[in-house]
């Protein structure tokens, strides 16, 4: 039981020292996260030099053919927007901003 444990502790601390954060990575360090390559990897670096991705829709907006989708896949593949993983935006909450939102359902104004 505490090999299964030690080696479950070595596999987490392993996956952790793997995180590539957008931000301060080299070409080669964003080149090794599987699902960059050489084109995309030239266009992340285009945009960062125009300053630090401030979050992952702010790279989204910059580096064309990132998506959700993608950007899903990169974060499970270990790269990270200031230390942050993807998390995909929620519509909690959508509703408050829209137009009447400040009618109840089933209430009349």
């Amino acid at each position: 039981m505490k090999y299964l444990v030690g080696l479950l502790l070595s596999f987490c601390a392993a996956w952790a020292l793997a995180a590539v954060e957008i931000n301060t990575a080299n070409e080669a360090e964003l080149d090794s996260v599987n699902g960059l390559g050489p084109a995309s990897t030239a266009r992340i670096l285009a945009a960062r030099s125009q300053g630090p991705f401030v979050d992952w829709p702010d790279l989204m907006r910059r580096v064309s053919g990132i998506r959700p989708a993608t950007a899903r896949r990169l974060s499970r593949n270990g790269l990270t927007v200031n230390g942050v993983p993807w998390e995909p935006a929620t519509t909690n909450g959508a509703a408050s901003t829209a137009i009447g939102s400040d009618v109840t359902p089933g209430k009349a104004p």
